[in-house]
């Protein structure tokens, strides 16, 4: 038998339960809701989280899906999931943790004496840390932004061959590939000799339906490409980016965009423009290099100097 919290499972069961990180300002236990799927034979182990950022929901959604997919009789090893991370967050529909502002995937490994993000990613460290494979589903919370997986080790890590492959296999069309932050549960997870990717689904502010699609359909592609299920794995050609431009408003208004998302860009290439609210051409941005339109700021109003968009650059084929 298998306890993860309060779900506990035999071979070839599923449970789901609670587990307890601290306790809320009234005193009353604060906990997070897990499943555990124990495959009827022995194999690898998939951790997989959603909303360690509060306002980050698509993940939920593929938890969710996937969880209703899952048959532990077909399956070999294990699933544990945590269906949301940052609880607080979560409820109050914002991206930091409100008990102590803080993005608590910046504070990974945790710490269990810590403040309440620490407790929260040293629980479910301890539980990642037990796996073979680690999925930590994101999304770009405000931005708009195509379905991508981030590699967050940093190319010259010991694992990064390891940890590009888990993306491809994932397969959203489109990798990210550099070192991330530190504290990021992708990043550190490595260090522990556990390849982790951060798959960042779409950039809708709430469900994005086809974003969730592709998250559920990564998750089965590791789920069979690692052997813990039987059936084909769906992938094709990806495009990769080593880095990003960023680009910002020359001057205040509302912007136009002259590229869509996902769209190859040449250098020169007109990547937006400013007007004010009349029309009236303000400023024009081109790409400084070629690449790929990767994100791009929700709401036409923008600042002096507020962020627009991103292309990402160095791009290949893996």
């Amino acid at each position: 038998m298998v306890t993860i919290g309060s779900a506990q499972a035999d071979p070839g069961e599923a449970a789901t339960g609670w587990l307890e990180v601290g306790e809320s300002r009234i005193g009353r236990p604060i906990a997070l809701p897990v499943a555990v799927y124990e495959g009827a034979d022995s194999g690898r182990t998939l951790y997989l989280q959603a909303a360690s950022d509060g306002d980050e929901l698509n993940g939920v959604g593929v938890i969710r899906e996937v969880a209703q997919r899952l048959d532990p009789a077909e399956l070999t090893g294990r699933v544990v999931m945590v269906g949301v991370v940052n609880t607080d967050a979560f409820h109050q529909q914002v991206h930091r943790n409100p008990i102590d502002d803080m993005k608590l995937n910046r504070t990974y490994p945790g710490s269990a004496e810590g403040s309440a993000s620490e407790r929260i990613a040293a629980a479910t460290f301890e539980l990642a840390a037990e796996a073979d494979l680690i999925l930590d589903l994101h999304q770009g919370s405000t931005s708009q932004m195509i379905d991508e997986v981030r590699v967050r080790c940093g190319r010259r890590h010991r694992l990064h061959e390891a940890c590009l492959e888990l993306a491809r296999t994932f397969d959203t069309g489109y990798i990210f590939d550099q070192q991330g932050p530190r504290g990021q549960l992708a990043r550190v997870a490595p260090d522990e000799g556990i390849p982790a990717i951060d798959p960042e689904l779409g950039g809708a502010v709430g469900w994005d339906a086809a974003s969730i699609r592709t998250g559920v359909r990564g998750v089965l592609n590791v789920l069979r490409g690692y052997g813990l299920l039987e059936g084909d794995v769906e992938v094709g050609p990806q495009r990769r980016a080593r880095s990003f431009e960023q680009y910002g408003a020359p001057a205040g208004g509302l912007v136009s965009f002259d590229a869509e998302l996902g769209q190859p860009v040449d250098a020169g290439d007109r990547l937006f423009r400013v007007t004010d609210v009349f029309g009236t051409e303000r400023a024009t941005v081109t790409a400084e290099s070629a690449g790929i339109f990767w994100r791009a700021h929700r709401r036409p109003q923008v600042a002096t100097g507020e962020y627009v968009c991103s292309v990402g650059t160095g791009i290949d084929t893996v």
